[in-house]
């Protein structure tokens, strides 16, 4: 199997990687945005419980949006360094994506309410949902990418 192409996603240095907004693929109309958490100077990565929080009330910030149609997908990497963000770019730009990301993010960060899906019906973990935690990871996250532009999407060097 030595033959294999290795996936874009690991070509990214993960020693350097700093928290961000970046442009990760694109396939066909699908662009896929990496949006990576791994918290500065400590290189801890987000607890379960944080990711969880996290993808609950940004995948139903989304999913409500006025660009709702040009939502495909929103959720953690398997590395818990961030989330995966993809849309359809006929139906929403990259400005408009990093535009949406941004409200979604300040959205989630004053949050009120239950946490969307939290119970056994609708979440087979549910247990380690809290809405205090998302929203904490979601102000850090806001405060991050508050000014992000197209010209910040690109991985450093």
């Amino acid at each position: 199997m030595s033959n294999l192409e290795r996936i874009a996603s690991f070509t990214v240095d993960h020693n350097r990687l700093v928290p961000g907004l970046y442009y990760s693929r694109r396939d066909g109309d699908v662009v896929t945005f990496d949006l990576r958490f791994k918290k500065p100077n400590t290189g801890d990565l987000l607890s379960n419980s944080e990711m969880h929080s996290v993808e609950h009330l940004i995948a139903t910030l989304l999913r409500n949006s006025e660009d709702r149609e040009a939502v495909i997908y929103f959720g953690p990497m398997g590395c818990q360094t961030g989330f995966y963000f993809l849309f359809d770019n006929r139906l929403l730009s990259c400005e408009g994506a990093i535009r949406l990301v941004q409200e979604v993010f300040a959205q989630a960060a004053e949050f009120t309410g239950e946490m969307p899906g939290k119970s056994a019906a609708e979440c087979g973990n549910y247990a380690n949902l809290d809405v205090e935690t998302g929203r904490a990871a979601c102000r850090f996250y806001a405060d991050l990418i508050r000014d992000w532009t197209v010209e910040k999407l690109s991985y450093e060097a």
